[in-house]
């Protein structure tokens, strides 16, 4: 018989919000989480802009010293799953450990820590490098610290796959639990990565906004005026579970994850595919996956990214999958809202699909002014709607032409 796949926990911690209900709440009323970066001097840098993570108080969850050894990301990870695992009701005593992993995305890893050690190196030595570097630093502590928290014994590790790193996660996670490799899974991903260095590099390849005085429509997906990214911050966990073992012990059920697609497009390093031919094949196989028909997609979250090259093309792969249809589905970025968070970002695009599919409530594209003729369908412009939505589909695309995406269905018991 096959094994069905439900998500039972949420934790999220945003540049809108932290928590679901905060940022739902957020997402719904279109507020952004986009000013002015205060982490760091931006005197000389193009970017001056960022999605910050704000009165995030890491004693909240964790003991001062626990907190001093985990890099902001893995913080961000942490905390994330402690209110999924609350938000899920598991007994960590009535389930099998050896069958309940953890698979998270991360793009840049504890750069945080790279950087400030990196000074401490330079101007007093090596022996005054802290000993907690490489565990401070290394991505895969995010996935291992979760596991350590909860005990949970079963398939433990990382996916890093740039700004696809979360949704490979949870696409990850879904087969593992498909296959009789886990009955539970904690997944999705987190990423800090507003630092000096990264918003350096990011702003010599130009992909950044500098839209420094009008910070709050910077970020402004699928838009003739958008001119780059904005950069941000934050983390979040999914709990999926095998479904007859959530229903054994009456867990509550925010939908049924059922496709799963992945590709890259061969083509250019940080460039998609002009022909979108890797995001078409990707979304292309999620909808085979989930065994459905193109037409019973109700939404999607695109991935958005308010970068020329981006939007016009993740256009054209839905135009490629979806024909005349794809002027009918409901479509947002809330990038428009939360920035970028890197390998973090689709750990909570998949937590909002989630929510539309509970809510009935798709949130807007905000920022959405001036429209570009390569960029013609409907985004939800800058109010929500409500919708009876039973299906969604959210897409992860990154560097090296690395594809995701993902769909989940409103949960029936049948």
């Amino acid at each position: 018989m096959e094994r069905r796949v439900v998500i039972t926990g949420i934790g999220a911690v945003t540049p809108i919000g932290i928590g679901i209900d905060e940022y739902f709440k957020a997402l719904k009323i279109g507020k952004s989480g986009i000013g002015p970066i205060t982490s760091f001097d931006t005197e000389g840098f193009p970017s001056k802009i960022a999605g910050e993570v704000k009165n995030f108080e890491p004693s909240d969850y964790f003991e001062p010293k626990e907190a001093k050894r985990m890099d902001r990301y893995c913080q961000f990870a942490l905390a994330s799953a402690k209110m999924a695992y609350k938000d899920s009701g598991i007994d960590l005593e009535k389930i099998n450990r050896k069958k309940a992993g953890v698979i998270l995305g991360v793009g840049m890893g504890g750069l945080n820590t790279y950087e400030s050690q990196m000074a401490v190196y330079n101007e007093k030595g090596p022996r005054r490098v802290t000993p907690f570097l490489v565990p401070m630093m290394i991505s895969n502590l995010s996935a291992g610290t979760i596991g350590l928290e909860f005990g949970l014994k079963g398939p433990n590790y990382v996916v890093t796959a740039a700004c696809a790193s979360s949704t490979h996660a949870i696409g990850e996670a879904f087969l593992k639990i498909k296959n009789n490799m886990c009955d539970i899974c904690f997944t999705g991903g987190s990423e800090s990565t507003i630092t000096p260095l990264t918003v350096a590099g990011f702003g010599s390849m130009k992909a950044l906004s500098t839209r420094n005085e009008e910070y709050n429509i910077a970020s402004s997906p699928f838009d003739v005026k958008r001119d780059g990214f904005v950069i941000a911050e934050g983390g979040g966990v999914l709990i999926l579970e095998e479904l007859q073992h959530a229903i054994d012990r009456g867990a509550k059920i925010y939908g049924e994850m059922v496709g799963y697609g992945l590709s890259d497009d061969a083509y250019h390093m940080t460039q998609p595919h002009p022909d979108a031919e890797g995001a078409t094949s990707c979304i292309q196989m999620a909808i085979d996956m989930a065994n459905i028909k193109p037409e019973q997609i109700d939404y999607i979250n695109a991935h958005g990214t308010s970068t020329p090259f981006n939007d016009r093309l993740e256009t054209k792969a839905i135009k490629n999958v979806f024909g005349d249809y794809a002027k009918k589905i409901a479509i947002s970025s809330t990038k428009s809202m939360t920035g970028h968070l890197l390998g973090g970002a689709g750990a909570i695009e998949a937590i909002a699909c989630c929510m539309v599919l509970n809510e009935g409530i798709i949130p807007p594209t905000i920022n959405y002014q001036d429209v570009d003729p390569e960029c013609d369908l409907n985004y939800t412009p800058n109010k929500f709607i409500e919708k009876n939505v039973n299906f969604t589909l959210s897409n992860s695309f990154g560097f090296g032409g690395q594809n995701s995406s993902i769909i989940f269905k409103k949960y029936e018991n049948k």
